[in-house]
């Protein structure tokens, strides 16, 4: 399996390249040169797997038995998993009037990143001890990024992380997971600003290829093709909880409602679409709608600003995984990716072509959902079920209660929960419940913490390059000590 780059510009690469490069050279994301097409019988023989298994299956498709021999893929994936709350890893709640929320979130930080990052990290350990290598992983985060990032890597010896976190702009519980890891190799800094704007000295660093190529860095933010790929998953566990059957001809849709901001899940089940899974796609964002634009006018282009939301971890203006859409619904089409793209970059503004937006609109239908919504459907499915959402979780079933309401016959429909409400008490008080939050997060108030201020009138781009030298310096010093 061979990967190129949304802009045609960069040479292929196998999974260990685009694993390790974030970025494509010309600015692009990867891809898969062609997606695997799932008949029926292995559908159905997929039907019958447990969550881990169907990771196992999707990921031998995509990284290839020279690279990692199938038994110790399996055994990555395993180790990946150990750590997670659930013996499922993923569980579906059934809920009253068809409701189906698909819980994402059993690992360490009780979020669905930690799905992806703790098989990524695993199959970056794997290459890093083969190859003898250092990485400076950098990742900016908008809430639950940094924390699943740095959780999966730890401690690990050959791995140094930096993650930059918007100060005041994601939960105190989100904040404090990221600045209660005290460790060696875990750097965090608290940037005065957005996520949006702690990403363009990120963009800034990568910018300089031959600075990536000597440091050897890498992001792990959902650019990173592991982390779709492992997403793809969610989309296939969600069809095979919810269809009433794998029997008839053709197999019954469903419907997946993704709550999204930076759209690297719905980029998973757009491509989990195109490898043949019968479902319609419905995104969910809040305040901050630009994949609601895109997808209804066809419009890509910024706001004035980004509006603080209660779903924090989808407050984004920038949803970079809408080029992988763009590339797979122009029909693969680089050229017309790289165009689109480019404007966008020099303009902040792009209309897409009308044949990309049908065809987007054919596959994806979209829903901005309000504070109050969100407030309103946390409050709902707690009356209805005792059960507690996380205020993106909400935005999902926002959607389904819309529906519901109309009283129009639909298809089954599952919720994508992305977060336990345990990390968002300020949003579970908001909507007039009671935080309950577990042991684990309890114990985060108590802990020290360790975090370096990046401030308005600082240099972020200056400050990251010279963290990331001396973080070389010293991997260099320990590597040539006897």
């Amino acid at each position: 399996m061979w990967y190129t780059s949304t802009r045609g510009m960069a040479p292929q690469v196998d999974f260990e390249g685009a694993l390790f490069s974030g970025y494509a050279p010309d600015g692009g994301l990867y891809v898969p040169e062609e997606l695997p097409q799932l008949d029926r019988d292995t559908l159905h023989h997929w039907s019958k797997l447990s969550y881990p298994s169907l990771v196992k299956e999707l990921c031998s498709l995509f990284i290839g038995p020279k690279l990692i021999p199938r038994a110790e893929l399996h055994d990555l994936i395993d180790r990946a998993f150990s750590r997670f709350h659930h013996k499922e890893v993923v569980h579906l709640c059934r809920l009253r009037n068809g409701l189906n929320v698909l819980e994402l979130w059993h690992g360490v930080t009780f979020a669905f990143k930690d799905l992806s990052l703790s098989c990524t990290a695993q199959f970056l350990q794997y290459f890093l001890e083969k190859r003898e290598k250092h990485v400076v992983v950098v990742v900016g985060t908008s809430g639950d990024t940094g924390s699943a990032a740095i959780e999966s890597v730890q401690g690990a010896k050959n791995v140094d992380i930096i993650v930059l976190l918007p100060k005041g702009h994601c939960s105190k519980i989100q904040e404090l997971q990221m600045t209660t890891v005290v460790k060696d190799n875990v750097h965090v800094f608290g940037v005065e600003g957005n996520s949006d704007e702690l990403d363009e000295p990120i963009k800034d660093v990568f910018a300089d290829v031959a600075f990536v190529k000597k440091h050897n860095l890498m992001s792990l933010n959902s650019i990173n093709w592991s982390r779709v790929l492992v997403q793809i998953a969610h989309h296939f566990f969600a069809y095979f909880q919810c269809t009433p059957s794998m029997d008839t001809h053709p197999l019954p849709l469903v419907e997946v409602v993704v709550p999204t901001g930076a759209a690297g899940n719905l980029a998973a089940g757009c491509i989990a679409q195109k490898m043949g899974l019968p479902i319609r796609l419905v995104v969910g964002v809040n305040h901050n709608d630009i994949i609601h634009r895109t997808i209804q006018q066809g419009d890509f282009s910024l706001s004035e600003a980004v509006t603080p939301t209660l779903a924090s971890a989808m407050d984004i203006q920038v949803p970079y995984n809408m080029e992988r859409i763009f590339w797979l619904y122009s029909g693969c089409n680089s050229q017309v990716t790289r165009s689109l793209m480019e404007k966008f970059e020099s303009t902040h503004t792009l209309l897409l072509p009308k044949e990309l937006h049908s065809k987007l609109l054919e596959a994806v239908t979209s829903e901005s959902v309000s504070d109050e919504a969100i407030t309103r459907a946390m409050a709902r499915c707690w009356e209805e079920n005792q059960y507690q959402l996380c205020p993106h979780s909400a935005v999902a079933v926002s959607y389904h209660y819309q529906q519901t309401d109309r009283q129009q016959p639909s298809v089954p429909r599952c919720c994508l929960a992305p977060a336990s409400a345990a990390k968002f008490p300020e949003a579970v008080l908001a909507a007039g419940l009671s935080p309950s939050p577990p042991a684990e997060i309890l114990a985060l108030e108590h802990k020290e913490t360790r975090c370096t201020p990046m401030r308005r009138e600082d240099n972020w781009t200056q400050m990251l390059r010279d963290t990331i030298e001396a973080l070389s310096q010293r991997w260099k010093g320990q590597a040539v000590m006897p």
